[in-house]
């Protein structure tokens, strides 16, 4: 099969670079921006000067990432993006339970994650009961999976319009605090000089993992990537430069917020359980309606990115439907606009289902487990396919490789064997759903499976 091409041309090439940045920022730019700073504070040990390097180091680590899947998309322009390059690199059984893993855990949990955020911003405005704000989440997700049914175009123009609506309100806020904040930004790291290195990388890690929800997102361009134009040089560009804006844009925010709030009232208000220093920053500077700004805010930066991911992360199921992976009927396009509409629909019925299941604390961290354990294979699938497929066309390629994608990889064990010591219980949910993934595979679509044959040719 020629990767470069189009599959019988089924599939619409409609999304144009700035429809790419879009969507990827979108994403990425949802309602971690609001609080993840304030766990990235409290795991740094109340060390303003070291959680905002933190943010640096977590940019840079989603970068080098970002670069490999940089390549991986130019290379390989299809719908499934991760699916397709474990596939390649692993082979199929591999690449179902990432699929599924994801269809359980990471991307219907980022939906679902998002969902009750999004209503607990709503909730600002109209007050609901906890029960009420699960209903809400719930019809939205459905109501923007029924959107999304109506065309890749359709969506991305949706994502264009509310990027833009959001990130007014986002850099208004950080120019106030910018230049009407009064508080001095410590960056001595002097709360941590008595701790010893092993502690600090212990630390530093433990924060670190905090990024990756807040840059959840990051490799799901690729998963549209045959509904892109120019994928070979539209793709790998939005990477690159929606990872960097938003690197930006978070250490931006927080460094804004902590020029406007003084320490002792940072302290206070997380000890009371608020980790919404956002808003503590926008009552300092606009007084009351300050709750409105960061209310209005978040409302507009929680749908962007949960209407982004609702785009993307079926294709997902679309490609491994494709490969007798999935239901066969998940692999079914829509006649007219054609768009994965069963994989939307079943996506968004898990995600409804994790709602009523997990709250937003637990989800996030399932989510960032089932990530780095995959994302670390994808990274070194970079090396394993340039030695399976050394001729292949590759428009894009990896900086510094292979040292790059070892140092990466590298990186994403320390994240994990963190988060095994940090958060156990966590760990051992997130590792018991790959291996039903593994159980089912063989059960049910394993011979399935073996009569496909999708490598490349």
């Amino acid at each position: 099969m020629n990767y470069q091409s189009n599959d019988n041309g089924q599939m619409k090439r409609e999304v144009g670079l700035f429809g790419s940045f879009s969507i990827l920022a979108g994403i990425m730019i949802g309602s971690g921006i609001f609080y993840i700073g304030s766990y990235i504070l409290v795991r740094s040990g109340m060390n303003i000067g070291l959680s905002l390097v933190i943010w640096i180091l977590g940019g840079l680590i989603t970068l080098m990432s970002g670069v490999c899947f940089a390549e991986l998309g130019a290379m390989i322009p299809k719908a499934g993006g991760s699916y397709v390059y474990l596939r390649e690199a692993y082979g199929k059984r591999i690449a179902f339970i990432s699929g599924f893993s994801n269809f359980i855990l990471g991307a219907s949990g980022t939906n679902a994650a998002l969902g009750i955020a999004f209503a607990s911003a709503v909730s600002i405005f109209i007050p609901m009961a906890s029960f009420t704000q699960k209903l809400f989440a719930v019809g939205n997700i459905l109501l923007i999976t029924i959107v999304n049914v109506f065309g890749i175009r359709f969506g991305s123009k949706l994502q264009n319009i509310f990027m833009v609506l959001k990130l007014l309100p986002i850099i208004f806020i950080i120019l106030c605090g910018l230049f009407k904040g009064t508080q001095p930004i410590d960056f001595h790291f002097h709360q941590v000089e008595d701790v010893n290195i092993f502690s600090l990388i212990g630390m530093i890690s433990f924060a670190l993992i905090a990024t990756i929800w807040a840059f959840q997102g990051w490799n799901q361009l690729n998963g549209i990537a045959e509904e892109i134009k120019n994928p070979q040089r539209n793709l790998p560009l939005a990477i690159i430069l929606s990872i960097c804006g938003v690197t930006l844009l978070y250490f931006l925010f927080d460094f804004s917020i902590y020029r406007v709030v003084p320490i002792d009232m940072i302290q206070s208000s997380l000890q009371e359980g608020n980790y919404y220093l956002g808003n503590v920053a926008a009552n300092l500077i606009f007084g009351n309606f300050g709750k409105y700004v960061v209310g209005i805010t978040m409302i507009l930066s929680i749908f962007n990115s949960l209407n982004g991911c609702i785009m993307v992360y079926p294709r997902t199921y679309y490609a491994m439907a494709k490969d007798g992976a999935f239901f066969s009927s998940v692999a079914k396009l829509h006649p007219k606009y054609k768009t994965p509409t069963n994989a939307l629909y079943v996506s968004a019925i898990v995600s409804c289902l994790l709602i009523f299941a997990r709250d937003l604390s637990q989800l996030t961290n399932l989510v960032a487990l089932v990530n780095i354990v995959f994302n670390g294979m994808i990274f070194y699938a970079v090396i394993i396919l340039r030695k399976k497929y050394p001729t292949m066309h590759r428009p894009y390629r990896v900086w510094a490789y292979p040292l790059s994608i070892i140092f990466i990889v590298c990186i994403m064990t320390g994240l994990m064997m963190s988060m095994l010591i940090e958060d156990p219980i966590t760990s051992i949910i997130g590792f018991i759903v790959p291996i039903v993934g593994l159980v089912l595979y063989h059960l049910f679509f394993y011979k399935k499976v073996g009569k496909q044959n999708n490598e490349i040719k």
